[in-house]
C-alpha cells in the first residue's frame, strides 16, 4: 500500500518526457505500478525523497518494520548492470539490495542518511570521503563473462556525445572546449586496458554517496554509493567524475588553480594518475554539460560549460 500521491522532481519529468512516448507511459503507469510493487514486496510507500535525477524514490517500511527505500528508474540506462554491482557488492561500498525487479526498473533498499552533498564540510573533505569510499567499492569482483569491446569504451560513447549534441544543439560552448574535450578522449581511449579495468560506479558524486545509519562492514568511511552504473573502466574514470564537479567554487574563484588542486588531491588518495583523472574530468564536465541541456535543464548543464571555458 502507498501512504502519499506520486510526486516526481522537475528533472525526472523532464528525463521522462525526453524519452518522448515511452517516458510518458512510464509515468502514467507509475502510480500503478507503485502500488502494485507495494503487495509484492509487503511494503507501505511513504513519502517521496528529494534526490536522485533520473527515477521516483520514496521512503518505505517492510512488513517487519524496517526502514527502507523504494526507488524505480526511468527506462532509460541499463538498470540490469546497476542491480548486478549491488547485487554483487553485498553491501561493500554500496548500499544493500532488498530486493529488486530488473523488467520494471525498480529496488528496494536499506535505508541511508544524510548525503555527502549536504554536510557542511570543505570539497577537500568531501573527497577524501569520496576516495575511501571508492577504494571499498572497486573491490566488487568482476562477474565471469564481463567484458567489453574496446569500440564500446566509455572515452569512444562520450566523444560521439559530444560531438552529437554540440552540432544538435546549436554549439552552446566553445569549438576549443570541444576541441579539447575530444583530444581527452581520444587519449582515454588509446590507454584502454581491459586487463586493468574495474567494475567502476560510473556517476560517484557527493549526492551519489549517502551515510549509513548506524556502523557496518563494508561502509568504514561511514558512507556508501547508490546508483551504480556498474561498467568496466580504468579506475581514473569514477575520479574524474568526482573532478567534474565543484562548479560553484570554481565558478567563484581561480578555476584552473583550485581544479588542479582537486585533481592532485585524488590522485594522492589514491595513488592513481593524475593527467589521467584531469583528462577524464574535462570529459566529464563537457559531456554532463551537454547532456542536461539536452533535455532542458539549463541551470545544470551550463555551469559545467561556463566552468570548461575557464579551464581550456
Amino acid at each position: 500500500m502507498t501512504d502519499q500521491a506520486i510526486q516526481l522532481q522537475d528533472v525526472v519529468q523532464r528525463k521522462a518526457a525526453h524519452l518522448g512516448v515511452r517516458g510518458e507511459e512510464w509515468v502514467a503507469g507509475l502510480p500503478g505500478l507503485v502500488e502494485d510493487l507495494a503487495r509484492t514486496w509487503s511494503i507501505t510507500v511513504g513519502p517521496p525523497l528529494s534526490g536522485g535525477t533520473t527515477s521516483y524514490v520514496a521512503q518505505a517500511r517492510t512488513a517487519d518494520g524496517q526502514n527502507a527505500v523504494l526507488k524505480v528508474a526511468v527506462p532509460e540506462h541499463d538498470f540490469g548492470g546497476q542491480v548486478r554491482t549491488l547485487l554483487d557488492a553485498d553491501g561493500h561500498g554500496y548500499v544493500r539490495l532488498l530486493a529488486h525487479d530488473i523488467d520494471r526498473h525498480a529496488i528496494l533498499m536499506e535505508a541511508l542518511g544524510q548525503p555527502l552533498e549536504d554536510l557542511d564540510v570543505s570539497p577537500e573533505d568531501k573527497i577524501a570521503t569520496l576516495c575511501t569510499t571508492l577504494r571499498r567499492a572497486w573491490q566488487v569482483p568482476r562477474p565471469p563473462g564481463l567484458t567489453l569491446d574496446p569500440a564500446g569504451e566509455k572515452a569512444r560513447g562520450l566523444a560521439e556525445l559530444v560531438n552529437t549534441l554540440w552540432e544538435r544543439l546549436g554549439h552552446p560552448c566553445s569549438e576549443r572546449v570541444v576541441v579539447q574535450a575530444l583530444t581527452y578522449a581520444e587519449r582515454r581511449a588509446a590507454a584502454f586496458d581491459l586487463d586493468r579495468a574495474l567494475v567502476v560506479h560510473g556517476d560517484p558524486h557527493p549526492a551519489n554517496t549517502l551515510r549509513v545509519l548506524t556502523p557496518r562492514p563494508g561502509a568504514e568511511s561511514g558512507f556508501v554509493f547508490v546508483d551504480p552504473d556498474g561498467f568496466l573502466a580504468d579506475p581514473t574514470y569514477d575520479l574524474g567524475v568526482v573532478l567534474r564537479d565543484w562548479c560553484p567554487q570554481l565558478l567563484a574563484g581561480d578555476a584552473p588553480a583550485l581544479a588542479h588542486h582537486y585533481c592532485a588531491l585524488l590522485a594522492g588518495h589514491t595513488g592513481l594518475d593524475e593527467q589521467a583523472i584531469w583528462e577524464w574530468g574535462f570529459l566529464e564536465r563537457v559531456s554532463t554539460g551537454l547532456y542536461a541541456l539536452s533535455f532542458g535543464a539549463d541551470e545544470l548543464g551550463q555551469p559545467y560549460l561556463d566552468s570548461a571555458e575557464l579551464l581550456v
